[in-house]
């Protein structure tokens, strides 16, 4: 009892003290009150932080932008400042009202990129990652959202030869990372790893963060060895009660280009080909002048602590050839709620995709370029010497086979346009993700978040050969087919961040985090032949034959997880001396029993002299290094296990053929429970530059990069003793296995001027430039399997099926041409060529090397001028150091008896005198340099002057796309070919630099339209 008054009497007196003191603190200070705004729309400003400068004391403004804070009489200065917003110093005096109107900073709003697992300010970074921001962005008609970023980065290549609607660019990030497994760059769209690029429209997106080299990679582990593109989508408004609605809407015409020089009708029949007697411009009748459509409506908001965005996009386009288009329906909302004085914030992400595919037979180009220009389109047409009799007998014939269209028996000989309205090619893509994130500040220290994201995507693909398509139908009576893609990822990760000043002037960052994926695949296909009608893809059962050719049936499904643990540390030293650490430990259960973990360590550092010490003219002055280890995971979960497929139907009961009858499993490939992961060691130095006040700007960086355990399959002779699994044989003709290492290198160099005056115009010009030191295979099938080379690229038929032209051997770089040398032509227009044997043929061990299918280097020139309401913005691009195989050259320029079925191309390296009369025959004649410089696209806009309270945006704008390119190629398109695209499913990386006679022809586009914004 003694011990509890004693007690009481301590509180009471410090009860009275404290009263005192604060009696006598507010009779010396005095409250003052304010509402702070935006400059821009005078609107109110919630969360802004007031700070009494000098002191830890403050207060943040309300939802209505209100504030109070008690001053005292020695307090001088109030400090303003917001995310976004220029921080803004205001005198106390003698007010006791304050009206504050913050300016927004656009320097401040690029500060923050966007790197894995969070934000980092840009002058901590110490890897190589280059941020676009939406007015960097190229402008025109883009169906996919990489073609934003073409040309805008060094050392990425988006490229996409010819002009089909429908047809994926092509992605590398800092040249060749694999062969064996994916070779593009991980996307990352709003914290979803992996995400279908087909869930966002261009029209959506905020910003790119693309983080090229290990060190920045390394925290998403085996998903990041080809590198990483982050994609952060636009957000709403965070100002109470603002709402606006955006329409963007624009039209395009597509008109073709580029078109190869061939033989007119009375040239074609003078080389020997045969007269029927008409006139058809084949390319004219198969393309068109392609009139398209996009509409993009976005309402942005903010309401409390909440914010939103809500975007419909729909783009219709017709491809330039008759019968291609791919019309997008895509709609996101994204959600953001901050609770607890925002200690507590929830992200909500929304996005369906819905994309409707049809193609054509993409053979048609070819035969669009080479049929006979003498025959008709239908049989009708053609009039020959004939008896009515024969005229009725071999119109009914054609009506009846060919549905009327003119055709003949010939070798690789069909008719473009039957091709086109006989044969019909569709996809339904579905893409979804649901995303929703959540983050609480434990304190002003300790952050955790969790985010669960699910991302689903379904293909289904239909084929269909009408009974009369004389290429593929007619043979089998017509010919369906459907297949059935899905694919789920769904992810589950959680972060713990902390962030404090750990001693003087020495900030500290450390995240921790654990995460999950689950891979789910499932596929099924079915294809019939033999119909009584032309009943399309969607009734297979009315097909009469299952079996043979063109039939088939078939089904899978595969789940596979990753689980992952990870860590970062960042140190930033008086904002002078900055250093990164990060480690991630993943184990995968595609891999075999006793290599499923691997582990991924990153370090990167960089210093500031410009905060060290006076640099004169330079602002910023910050070399940097970083190295990482980056892993790959297979292209396929079952690569290890040695999986069964079916094999032939075979009847056990001679007597019973049909009850009997059972399908043999077998083996797909070889089990190799060794199977490791493909391991990417990278090296960077880099330096981040700024001179005069940061007028220029830019980035320096060189890479080297060592690839080592690529996975590949390889052939091995069954039940010899197998090399990864002891005491076992090969149980199969093939195996995946760690095979090769790779190793390369390159230079990129980034600078852009901002805003040159010149007189009335501002002009920003960027310059991005990159040089690829090729890369190179060592080790090729190591000590346990004997690959020796590997020979792609085979011409193709007719004649040219077994000379593959890309061989890639040990020690020597990816993608070279291996073949003869062109020595001029005798007389007589026959071949001279070098590697030749004693009787006169041929020998492939006397081949040399032509040259190379990859670029030794890439640029960008983006330039943006401002005048008045006025902009106007272009892009020239280009590549160079690269060889492209002209097929159309290397199979349709020689006069030899056995071409005169199809016409000729004549192009400026042609040989003319004489006419080349060999068979066709690959050498470096068809080699082509692929050097080019193409005004990408330009876009002039108009930002009309408005008064209306209700309209604060209205902007008219007009462009082109392939305005020119500038080439001494005479294909198509010189555009770099990184894969061979003859199959666009499954392009082959070792055979790079093919233009295929099915590649789409070359679209120029005109463009128009509008912007208008609502409030």
């Amino acid at each position: 009892m003694r011990n509890h008054y004693l007690t009481l009497k301590l509180l009471l007196l410090m009860i009275v003290l404290s009263a005192a003191a604060t009696k006598e603190v507010k009779a010396q200070s005095r409250e003052v009150t304010g509402v702070v705004t935006s400059d821009f729309d005078s609107e109110p400003l919630p969360g802004v932080s007031v700070q009494i400068k000098g002191t830890t004391r403050g207060a943040i403004s309300d939802l209505d932008g209100s504030f109070s804070i008690n001053v005292q009489p020695d307090d001088r200065i109030l400090v303003f400042s917001f995310i976004g917003f220029q921080t803004k110093e205001v005198e106390i005096g003698n007010q006791s009202r304050f009206t504050v109107s913050l300016e927004e900073s656009i320097e401040s709003l690029q500060e923050a990129v966007v790197i894995g697992y969070g934000t980092q300010d840009k002058k901590e970074i110490t890897s190589s990652v280059a941020s676009v921001g939406a007015e960097q962005f190229n402008r025109g008609n883009f169906t996919n959202p990489t073609q934003l970023l073409q040309g805008k980065v060094a050392g990425l290549s988006v490229t996409r030869p010819g002009g089909n609607p429908n047809a994926a660019p092509t992605v590398r990030l800092r040249g060749i990372s694999s062969f064996g497994a994916t070779q593009s760059p991980l996307i990352v769209l709003d914290g979803v790893i992996g995400a279908s690029i087909d869930a966002v429209d261009p029209n959506d997106i905020e910003s790119f963060d693309v983080l090229k080299d290990a060190s920045a990679a390394a925290i998403y582990g085996t998903r990041g060895a080809a590198g990483v593109i982050l994609i952060t989508t636009k957000r709403g408004a965070d100002r109470k009660g603002i709402s606006s609605v955006t329409i963007n809407t624009f039209g395009t015409a597509e008109q073709p280009t580029r078109l190869i020089p061939i033989l007119s009708p009375e040239q074609f029949v003078e080389r020997g080909g045969v007269d029927y007697g008409h006139r058809t411009d084949w390319r004219d009748e198969i393309t068109q002048t392609a009139v398209n459509g996009t509409v993009n409506a976005s309402v942005t908001g903010g309401f409390e602590n909440t914010s939103f965005l809500a975007s419909v996009n729909y783009r219709n386009n017709d491809g330039i050839i008759r019968g291609t288009n791919r019309e997008t329906l895509n709609t996101r909302f994204n959600l953001n709620h901050g609770a607890f004085n925002n200690r507590l914030r929830m992200n909500l992400s929304l996005s369906f995709n819905n994309t409707d595919v049809k193609n054509v037979n993409d053979q048609a180009v070819r035969y669009a370029t080479v049929y006979n220009p003498t025959a008709p389109i239908y049989e009708r047409d053609y009039s020959p010497q004939e008896t009515p009799e024969d005229l009725e007998q071999r119109l009914s014939n054609a009506n009846r086979d060919f549905g009327g269209y003119f055709q003949r028996p010939l070798f690789d000989f069909y008719n473009p346009v039957a091709l086109i309205n006989q044969q019909e090619f569709t996809n339904e893509l579905r893409a979804a993700i649901y995303s929703y994130r959540v983050e609480y500040d434990l304190s002003n220290k300790f952050t955790i978040a969790t985010q669960f994201s699910q991302d689903r995507f379904t293909d289904l693909a239909t084929q269909y050969y009408s009974r009369q398509d004389f290429q593929t139908g007619f043979g089998r009576v017509g010919q369906a087919g459907q297949n059935m893609y899905d694919r789920t990822t769904t992810i589950l990760n959680g972060t713990i961040r902390f962030e404090d000043e750990i001693f003087d002037r020495m900030n500290f960052t450390f995240l921790l985090g654990g995460e999950t994926q689950l891979f789910n695949e499932r596929g099924l296909n079915a294809s019939s032949t033999r119909f009584l009608f032309d009943l399309g893809p969607n009734n297979l059962g009315a097909g009469g034959l299952r079996f043979g050719p063109g039939t088939g049936l078939g089904s899978y499904a595969n789940t596979s997880i990753l689980n992952s643990a990870f860590a970062r540390a960042n140190f930033n030293y008086a904002n002078a001396y900055f250093v990164s650490a990060s480690l991630r430990a993943e184990t995968y259960s595609g891999f075999g029993r006793d290599n499923q973990t691997g582990y991924f360590p990153a370090l990167s550092l960089g210093a500031d002299f410009t905060q060290i010490f006076d640099m004169g003219i330079f602002s910023q002055f910050k070399p940097r290094a970083s190295f990482g280890i980056v892993g790959q995971l297979p292209p396929s979960p079952t690569l290890a296990l040695g999986i069964f497929g079916t094999g032939n139907r075979i009847p056990l009961d001679p007597n019973d053929p049909v009850n009997s009858v059972f399908v043999a499993p077998l083996r797909s490939a070889s089990p190799n429970p060794q199977l490791r992961w493909e391991t990417t060691q990278e090296f960077t130095v880099g330096l981040d530059y700024g001179l005069f006040n940061n007028k220029l700007t830019g980035q320096i960086d060189y890479y080297r990069r060592n690839i080592s355990d690529l996975i590949f399959n390889v052939n091995v002779p069954i039940g010899t003793p197998s090399a990864v699994e002891p005491g076992g044989t090969y149980t199969a003709s093939n195996i995946w296995a760690n095979v090769a290492s790779l190793t390369s290198a390159g230079f990129e160099f980034l600078a852009t001027v901002n805003n040159v005056q010149l007189g009335g115009v501002s002009w920003t010009p960027s310059f991005n430039l990159t040089w690829y030191e090729r890369t190179r295979i060592s080790n090729l099938g190591g000590s346990d399997f004997n690959v020796g080379e590997i020979r792609q690229g085979v011409p193709g038929s007719p004649g040219q099926n077994d000379n593959p032209m890309i061989w890639n051997r040990e020690g020597e770089r990816i993608g070279d041409f291996y073949g003869p040398r062109f020595l001029g032509l005798n007389d007589a227009g026959e071949y001279r060529l070098t590697a030749l044997d004693a009787a006169g043929e041929l020998d492939p061990s006397q081949f040399e090397r032509l040259g190379s299918a990859l670029p030794t280097g890439d640029f960008g020139f983006s330039n943006t001028f401002m005048y008045g309401n006025w902009d106007l913005n272009f892009l020239l691009r280009g590549s160079w150091g690269h060889l492209i195989y002209n097929s159309y050259r290397g199979f349709y320029e020689n006069a030899d008896g056995a071409s005169n079925s199809w016409n000729s191309v004549l192009t400026d390296n042609t040989p003319t005198d004489p006419l080349v009369v060999s068979t066709p025959t690959f050498s470096d004649l068809y080699l082509e340099r692929g050097d080019f410089i193409r005004l990408d696209n330009l876009q002039l806009g108009y930002n009309v002057p408005t008064r209306a309270a209700n309209l604060t945006n209205l902007r008219l704008y007009a462009g082109v796309q392939n305005l020119f390119t500038i080439t001494d190629f005479t294909g198509i398109d010189p555009e770099v070919r990184w894969a061979d695209l003859e199959d666009p499913e499954n392009p082959n990386v070792l055979a790079p630099g093919i233009e295929r006679r099915n590649t789409y022809f070359l679209p120029r586009i005109w463009q128009a339209g509008l912007t208008i914004t609502f409030k």
